[in-house]
C-alpha cells in the first residue's frame, strides 16, 4: 500500500489539488475496515483498498493522469459500503467526481457476486450504465484489467472462468473501440490463459523457443530500412513487436494452421519524431522508403492518416514482402500518434484540449438506442455496437478544401443540402473531381465536389428517391409542401373570383362532385393543379355549371297555377288542406329540397313554389327565408314531414380544430359507427397548426345529426363543430 501511495502521489503531482492526498488518506484510513468487510470485490483474498489504488495507478500510468478519475476510483469503495455518501462527495470534491461515483456505484449494484456472464438483461443494463459517462467505461475496463492480473491461479476456477469470459466478450471489445489497444491485447491474452491454459502455454512456449530466430529476422528486415530513413534525415525509432498470443490463436483458427506455419507473428513499427506540420509528409516519406525497398500489397494499405478513426487512432499500415518472401506488417506513425494509439481516447483528449468528441457522443447515443430496443443476446449486441463510424461514411471536399462527412451512399444532392438548404433547392448538378455529374451521383471518400445551381431550379418529388440524408429529405418535403400550399391558395382564389364574376354561387357539395369527376382524390391536389395551370379553369367552371343544370332538369316542371295538393296519407287528412306533407311514399307532390339550406327530416320547414312549378323545401331559418317572406308571401306553403322517413339526407358540417395526427381518422370513425349515417365527402385545409374543413354526411334525421355533432366535439383537438348551410 505504501508503494501504491507513493506512486499515486508521483503520477498525480501535476494534476492534484492542494490537500487532495491528505484528505484521501484520511478517508481511506477511516473506512478501510468497513471496506474490507463489505465484500465489494467478489474474490476472496483480494483486498478492495489495494485493488482500488492499483486501478487508480493503472489509469494514471496507462491512460492519462486524471485527478477526477483517480479520486472517483478511490472514493467509490467508501461510498459502496455506506461509509461515505455521494452527496458528501459532491459537496467536498465537486459534481464531476460525484457523477463518476454514481456511475460506478450503479454498476456495482447491478453486477452482483458471480453474476452470470450470459445474463442478457444485466448485460444491457450494464452497458446503459456505462453509456452515461465515457470515463466510467474506462475505469471499469482498467478495473477489470487489474482484477484479471490478480486472479492467476485463484482456487475458484468457475469464478475465474466467468471473469475471463466477460473480459473476452465485453471489456476487450470496449477497450478496442476506445483505442486502448495495449489493454485490449492484455485482456484477450489473459482471457485465453484462464479459459484455455493449454493452448496459451503451448503458443507462449513456441514463441519463446523461436524468439532468437524471430529477433534475427526482425534485425535483418530493419537494418536497410533504418539506413535509408537516416539518409532522408528523419528522426525516428524503429522496432519489432510480436503479436499477442490471442491474436496468434485467432490466426491459427482462421487459417487452420499450427503456430509454426503462422508467418506474420510480428509487426514493425516506425515512430517518427516530427513537429505537427510535418507529420503527414514525413509519414508518407517513410512509406515511400519502405515500399521502394520491399514489395507492398496494395490491398492491405490502411490509411488512417488522412481520415483518422473515430476513437482518434492515426497511423499508416502497409504489408510488404520481406526476406524469404514472408509478409510483414509495417506501421508508420509519429510520436503523438503512438501515444494516442497506446493510451486511446484519453490521450486524444489531452492533445485536443477537450473532454469529448461529437463522434463519440453520437456513438453513445447509438449505444443507448440499440440497448433500449434490442432483444438479442450479448454477442449480437456487441456486433451492433460498432464504434468505427467511418466505415459507414464518406468524406468529401469542397474546392476550397473544406471537409464534409456524409453517410455511405450519399449523393451529390445530399452534399448540396448539407452545405446549405438554398444551395440544395437550386442544385442542377455538379463537378466531381473536375467531371460533370448528375444529381444522383454517389459520392466516394476523397471526392472534390463543386455544386452548380440555377435560379429556375425547384425541388421535385422524385428527388426524395435520390437523397439518403434526413436533412435533405426533410428540406425537399418542406419546399414541395410550401410550393403546393402557395399554388393551392392561388388556385382557390382564382376559381372563386371567376365564379363570382359569372354570378355563380359556390356549393361545396357540388364542387366536390366536380373534383371527383375530374379524377382528383384530394381537394388540395385539385387547387394545386389550378394554381399551377395544369388544369384549365374554364373546364372546371363548365363542368360545375353543367352539373347544376343537369340536377335542376331532373325534376318534372309544372306551373304554379296548375299545382294541386294531393294529401294521400292519414296524417295529411287530419291537417288543414293548406299544409304540404313531404316524406316517403308521398305521391303526386313535385318538390325538391333547397340547396341553399339543405333541410333534413326533423327540421322546421316551409315550401316555396318556384317559377318552374317545383316546390322547393327550405328550412325556417334558411338565409333566404326572410327575403322570400317579404317578396313572395303568396307563394309560400306551410309544410311538415310525414311521420315516417327512411331515406338519408345530406347535411354539411363545418369542423375547426388542431392539425393533429389521426384527428381526421377519429372523425370519420365516429360517423361510420353511427347507425344509418354515412360520410359522403370531406374537404380539409390546414394552416398555422389549425385545420378547418367541411364534412358532407348522410343522416336520416336531425336527431342523428345532433348526436354526431356532440360526439365529434368530444374528440381531443376539436375546437368547434357547426352545421353549415
Amino acid at each position: 500500500m505504501t508503494d501504491l501511495y507513493r506512486d499515486l502521489r508521483r503520477l498525480t503531482r501535476n494534476v492534484a489539488q492542494e490537500n487532495d492526498a491528505a484528505r484521501l488518506r484520511r478517508i481511506i484510513s477511516d473506512s478501510a475496515y468497513a471496506i474490507r468487510n463489505s465484500h465489494s470485490i467478489r474474490f476472496d483474498g483480494i483486498d478492495p483498498v489495494i485493488h482500488a489504488m492499483s486501478t487508480a495507478r493503472a489509469i494514471c500510468q496507462g491512460i492519462s493522469p486524471d485527478r477526477n478519475m483517480a479520486v472517483a476510483v478511490l472514493l467509490a469503495e467508501p461510498c459502496k459500503c455506506g461509509v461515505l455518501t455521494v452527496e458528501c462527495v459532491e459537496k467536498e470534491w465537486g459534481d464531476d467526481v460525484a457523477r463518476l461515483i454514481r456511475g460506478l456505484v450503479k454498476v456495482s449494484g447491478l453486477y452482483g457476486h458471480h453474476a452470470a456472464a450470459t445474463d442478457t438483461e444485466n448485460f444491457r443494463r450494464l452497458l446503459l450504465t456505462f453509456a452515461e459517462d465515457i470515463r466510467v467505461i474506462i475505469i471499469m475496463i482498467v478495473e477489470r484489467l487489474i482484477l484479471m492480473r490478480a486472479i492467476n491461479h485463484h482456487p475458484d476456477d468457475e469464478a475465474v472462468r466467468l471473469v475471463a469470459c466477460e473480459a473476452a466478450y465485453l471489456y476487450a471489445p470496449l477497450a478496442h473501440r476506445l483505442g486502448l489497444y495495449a489493454i485490449k491485447s492484455e485482456l484477450e491474452d489473459m482471457s485465453l490463459k484462464y479459459t484455455n491454459r493449454d493452448i496459451y502455454t503451448r503458443i507462449a512456449r513456441k514463441l519463446n523457443e523461436t524468439k532468437a530466430k524471430r529477433d534475427a529476422y526482425i534485425d535483418a528486415f530493419i537494418a536497410p530500412v533504418k539506413e535509408a530513413l537516416e539518409m532522408e534525415g528523419l528522426n525516428f525509432d524503429i522496432k519489432g513487436r510480436t503479436k499477442s498470443i490471442y491474436s496468434i490463436w485467432n490466426k491459427m483458427q482462421k487459417q487452420h494452421n499450427d503456430v509454426e506455419h503462422i508467418y506474420d507473428l510480428f509487426a514493425i513499427r516506425i515512430i517518427i519524431d516530427t513537429p505537427p506540420r510535418r507529420e503527414k509528409p514525413d509519414c508518407w516519406m517513410a512509406y515511400s522508403v519502405v515500399t521502394d525497398m520491399y514489395q507492398p500489397n496494395p490491398a492491405r494499405l490502411k490509411d488512417w492518416l488522412s481520415i483518422p478513426k473515430s476513437n482518434g487512432y492515426e497511423s499508416l499500415h502497409i504489408t510488404v514482402k520481406g526476406p524469404d518472401n514472408k509478409w510483414v506488417e509495417v506501421q508508420i506513425r509519429t510520436r503523438r500518434m503512438d501515444e494516442i494509439a497506446e493510451k486511446g481516447i484519453a490521450a486524444h483528449w489531452k492533445y485536443k484540449g477537450i473532454k469529448s468528441e461529437n463522434g463519440l457522443d453520437s456513438w453513445m447515443n447509438h449505444v443507448r438506442e440499440i440497448l433500449e430496443t434490442a432483444e438479442s443476446g450479448p454477442t449480437e449486441l456487441m456486433k451492433n455496437m460498432s464504434m468505427d463510424m467511418y466505415s459507414k461514411e464518406v468524406f468529401v471536399f469542397t474546392p476550397k478544401g473544406d471537409l464534409f462527412r456524409l453517410p455511405q451512399g450519399a449523393t451529390l444532392l445530399d452534399f448540396a443540402f448539407n452545405i446549405h438548404s438554398a444551395l440544395g433547392c437550386t442544385c442542377t448538378g455538379g463537378k466531381v473531381n473536375g467531371r460533370t455529374r448528375k444529381l444522383n451521383y454517389k459520392l466516394k471518400s476523397g471526392d472534390t465536389v463543386e455544386i452548380m445551381t440555377s435560379a429556375q431550379q425547384q425541388p421535385k418529388t422524385d428527388w426524395l428517391s435520390i437523397v439518403v440524408t434526413t436533412k435533405a429529405r426533410n428540406k425537399i418535403r418542406q419546399s414541395i409542401n410550401e410550393r403546393a400550399n402557395r399554388a393551392a391558395d392561388l388556385g382557390r382564389e382564382l376559381l372563386h373570383r371567376r365564379l363570382k364574376n359569372r354570378k355563380i354561387d359556390i356549393e361545396e357539395s357540388w364542387l366536390m362532385r366536380v373534383i371527383k369527376k375530374l379524377g382528383y382524390k384530394a381537394v388540395t391536389d385539385f387547387y394545386v393543379a389550378l394554381g399551377e395551370e395544369i388544369l384549365d379553369i374554364n373546364r372546371v367552371i363548365a363542368e360545375y355549371d353543367a352539373l347544376i343544370k343537369a340536377t335542376e332538369e331532373e325534376a318534372e316542371t309544372k306551373s304554379a297555377e296548375t299545382f294541386t295538393l294531393q294529401p294521400t296519407l292519414p296524417e295529411a287528412a287530419s291537417q288543414s288542406d293548406d299544409v304540404l306533407v313531404i316524406g316517403d311514399n308521398i305521391k303526386g307532390v313535385n318538390y325538391r329540397l333547397a340547396r341553399c339550406c339543405n333541410p333534413i327530416y326533423g327540421d322546421a320547414v316551409f315550401g316555396f313554389i318556384s317559377s318552374e312549378g317545383v316546390i322547393k323545401i327550405h328550412r325556417v331559418d334558411c338565409p333566404n327565408a326572410s327575403n322570400i317572406r317579404q317578396r313572395y308571401p303568396y307563394r309560400m306553403i306551410a309544410t311538415r314531414w310525414s311521420g315516417k322517413v327512411g331515406q338519408q339526407f345530406a347535411a354539411t358540417l363545418k369542423v375547426v380544430g388542431h392539425d393533429d395526427v389521426g384527428i381526421v381518422t377519429n372523425i370519420t370513425s365516429i360517423i361510420n359507427k353511427e347507425n344509418g349515417s354515412t360520410l359522403r365527402n370531406i374537404s380539409i385545409d390546414s394552416h398555422s397548426g389549425l385545420f378547418d374543413g367541411y364534412l358532407v354526411v348522410g343522416v336520416p334525421t336531425t336527431e342523428a345529426l345532433n348526436n354526431i355533432i356532440k360526439k365529434i366535439k368530444t374528440i381531443k383537438g376539436i375546437k368547434d363543430v357547426q352545421r353549415s348551410n
